[in-house]
């Protein structure tokens, strides 16, 4: 069976997930809070100075709309208590002054202005062959395919994949939303130190990409897990090629997304020319 689209490559990607074992988790205290998520709100004090919500995972896109609309920053929803120690310790993992960082005396990481700063020199899509980590053109070999008859999913697609366990596809118990000082979704990678491992790309490589995508298709970043993002759209491409220009851009920004995911740029573009949700997943 093939699935088309966005929500074909979340199947997969749940699938793909299937394989991986649970760590064994501790009993939880008395007071209902577990030794792990005392662990991951110290990090939180510690690493991410951001304000948190927490909120039922079913309830996670509305209370995000919410808070978008009360101007405290721009909020993300970073999943589950594990989803949010990995965005913690992306966070931290290059900071000499935070625990668990590199040797007092390393080069501090960036800051976010400085993040952005950068960000506005870079152009996209060309420019993404320039971040670290990058694959090579000649290596992003995914066929054009052919145009598919139907698409899986609706136009609302994948919907918010961060709030939801992919293997059970039920929304999690508690989800986090960081409020992040920001004016615009696409600058929430500067803040988050987000990406710069394996092919995710580097923070201001993610905040020039998601600031084109802005501008022509009104995305807005809406949930970012530790290796997730969740974008949804204003407006769909107009046309064929149009989508299967988006697609190519989307592959070279996320190359799992096609070679993990729906396995063509055609399937991949007639799920952008329906779905409100763009879906991202870096193995």
């Amino acid at each position: 069976m093939v699935l088309f689209g966005m929500a074909g490559s979340v199947a997969i990607f749940a699938i793909r997930r299937l394989g991986a074992s649970a760590p064994p988790q501790a009993p939880p205290r008395q007071d209902g809070a577990s030794p792990d998520s005392r662990a991951i709100r110290a990090r939180l004090l510690g690493a991410l100075p951001y304000e948190r919500v927490e909120v039922p995972g079913g309830e996670a896109f509305a209370r995000w709309a919410q808070l978008k609309g009360e101007g405290r920053g721009w909020p993300v929803i970073v999943g589950s208590d594990e989803d949010l120690r990995a965005i913690a310790d992306q966070f931290s993992i290059d900071d000499p002054t935070l625990p668990g960082g590199p040797p007092p005396g390393t080069r501090p990481p960036p800051s976010p202005a400085e993040i952005l700063k950068t960000a506005e020199g870079l152009h996209m899509p060309q420019d993404l062959s320039k971040g670290s980590g990058a694959v090579a053109e000649e290596d992003l070999r995914a066929p054009e395919g052919v145009w598919p008859a139907t698409v899986s999913g609706g136009d609302e697609g994948t919907g918010l994949t961060v709030a939801t366990d992919v293997l059970t596809n039920k929304p999690y118990e508690r989800v986090h939303i960081l409020l992040i000082p920001a004016r615009h979704g696409w600058e929430v990678p500067a803040y988050l130190r987000y990406g710069n491992w394996n092919a995710c790309p580097p923070a201001e490589y993610h905040v020039a990409m998601l600031r084109d995508w802005h501008a022509r298709y009104g995305a807005e970043l809406v949930g970012l897990n530790g290796d997730t993002m969740n974008v949804r759209v204003a407006r769909q491409p107009r046309d064929r090629a149009a989508a299967l220009a988006l697609a190519r851009e989307q592959y070279r920004y996320c190359p799992d997304v096609i070679e993990q995911g729906v396995e063509s740029v055609a399937a991949l573009a007639a799920g952008l020319m329906h779905e409100k949700w763009w879906f991202f997943w870096w193995d």
